[in-house]
């Protein structure tokens, strides 16, 4: 991957119990206009994460769980799809 930045924030305040999100435009909808834009951006939300975990093997599992997710995002894959493979 290139130009996405990996953030770790605590919660999202309209969404408090997101785990991560995509903000960007997935390289399968990008055309040949896109240039000259600033980083895609993965967000991790720390808080919901810690909620839902009880030891830190799970904490750690569920990490790697939402930034694949996250970067399925990147790469043009949807919800379903994502949940299809496992990571979501």
């Amino acid at each position: 991957m290139e130009n996405v930045a990996v953030l770790v924030e605590d919660v999202d305040s309209e969404r408090p119990n997101l785990l991560g999100l995509y903000h960007g435009v997935a390289l399968t909808r990008r055309t040949s206009h896109y240039s000259g834009v600033l980083p895609d951006r993965i967000t991790i939300y720390r808080l919901p994460i810690l909620r839902m975990c009880s030891t830190e093997q799970e904490v750690i599992r569920q990490v790697a769980i939402t930034v694949a997710h996250e970067i399925g995002h990147h790469f043009g894959l949807d919800d379903i799809t994502l949940r299809e493979l496992g990571w979501g």
